[in-house]
């Protein structure tokens, strides 16, 4: 098997950010055909409902459902799916959905108001959304940990219906799937997929109710979907590959890192894994040892893709420069794998999540950790937060003048609006002065 030789870049290069914005570049442009197909699909499904819907779950799925009645799994199902783990899978997975609901307990935003000296009240009510759609890819690509990260924010926020699609190719179910589902609390489960399902969830059909937000992974025609009803609906994010930028000072096992970039290059050949040292020595460390237990990997093609087309070593002179990197870049997950890194924790202002220590693998993350999963790829963490159970709820401001506040407001309301030609806003305020 021929080695890998990782591109190597050096902060201190004149022309280091060119090659830096090279090596981040991803083409996320849309195919025109998928995206034609996909409207398509979305028109067909808000137009004919269930009939469409069933015609290209059988047509896409190799499904024969007969009946709309017939997608939809019932509650005895996701149990028996619970009943008849093996205990292992079981503990693993009540564990890890007990530890994403704690955190996520934390996350619960609060109604707040206060009155003003003339009686005034402001403030902001907080509720949930009253539906959510999840999406879960199905078949043989399953993961139940996306279950979890999607399900449990939306239920700890108090949505008062949670819809999860899921296809069932050839009618293949996947246990874990449905054992989260239960565990999670999800309360309705049909076996439906691809960008008909997006729709459905969006527009809703005589069988599936529409929902208010439609969240989880999916390939190019759900993703694209879920784009094209957006503002119909909200959506989490749309994603783009996995990323991993690790950030180490020379002193953790070489074996380590060379596993933490495997653990996110696996996903696939698009996927990014860099790591910034200042440790030149320390590079070519890892770099040995990417060669020596590639061969031991089960998606070693893809992985070999990926370090080869999109991953990459930088050398910088320090870990503040590190830092200064990392926040250009932004990251989907960051690890700090450095003696002191709460300290360096201070200069980051950009990731998705950070894994601070020698010890914290970001694998740990995805499945058990308790944060989500669910993050902003592609730079987008500049802006944009993991997904959380505020995801789930809405802010509506609170205002209730008094008498004596309606003639203060008033007065200023009706110059401004004045100022701005709006005469009917001006004497709408000063008719209560």
């Amino acid at each position: 098997m021929t080695a890998i030789k990782m591109l190597c870049l050096d902060s201190a290069a004149i022309d280091f950010d060119k090659q830096l914005q090279a090596r981040l570049a991803w083409d996320a442009s849309d195919d025109l055909e998928i995206h034609r197909r996909v409207l398509d699909i979305i028109a067909d499904v808000k137009k004919r409902g269930d009939k469409a819907l069933l015609e290209y779950t059988n047509g896409f799925d190799g499904t024969a459902f007969k009946a709309a009645s017939e997608l939809e799994l019932d509650r005895a199902a996701l149990q028996q799916a619970w009943d008849t783990l093996p205990s292992t899978q079981a503990i693993a997975l009540q564990t890890a959905a007990d530890r994403v609901r704690a955190y996520a307990e934390h996350q619960k935003l609060q109604s707040w108001q206060y009155t003003e000296l003339d009686g005034t009240l402001l403030g902001q009510k907080v509720t949930a959304l009253d539906k959510a759609g999840l999406y879960v890819p199905g078949g043989k690509a399953a993961y139940p940990s996306s279950v979890l990260m999607n399900a449990i924010p939306a239920k700890v926020a108090g949505v008062g219906e949670l819809i999860m699609v899921v296809p069932t190719p050839r009618g293949e179910t996947n246990a874990l799937v449905l054992a989260a589902a239960h565990v999670a609390g999800v309360d309705r489960v049909f076996t439906i997929g691809g960008a008909q399902a997006v729709a459905a969830l969006a527009y809703g059909t005589e069988s599936i109710p529409a929902v208010d937000k439609i969240v989880g992974p999916g390939n190019i025609y759900v993703a694209t979907a879920k784009k094209l009803v957006f503002g119909q609906v909200g959506i989490d994010m749309i994603a783009g590959p996995s990323e991993i930028l690790i950030i180490c000072d020379g002193q953790t096992n070489p074996d380590w890192i060379a596993m933490d970039m495997f653990s996110q290059a696996e996903h696939d050949e698009n996927a990014q894994a860099i790591l910034i040292s200042n440790d030149a020595g320390f590079l070519q460390q890892v770099e040995a040892s990417i060669n020596k237990l590639l061969p031991e990997m089960e998606r070693a093609d893809i992985i070999r893709a990926s370090l080869s087309g999109r991953g990459a070593f930088i050398k910088v002179g320090n870990l503040s420069e590190a830092a200064q990197v990392a926040n250009r870049i932004a990251p989907e997950h960051l690890e700090l794998s450095v003696a002191e890194p709460e300290a360096l924790c201070e200069q980051i202002h950009n990731a998705g999540a950070i894994f601070m220590g020698r010890f914290t693998a970001e694998a740990l993350g995805d499945y058990c950790a308790g944060p989500n999963h669910v993050l902003p790829t592609s730079s987008t963490a500049r802006y944009s937060s993991p997904l959380g159970v505020y995801d789930f709820q809405k802010r509506s401001s609170l205002i209730n003048c008094s008498a004596v506040g309606a003639q203060n407001l008033g007065k200023i309301a009706s110059v401004l609006a004045r100022g701005e030609s709006l005469t009917a806003h001006a004497r709408s305020a000063e008719f209560r002065i």
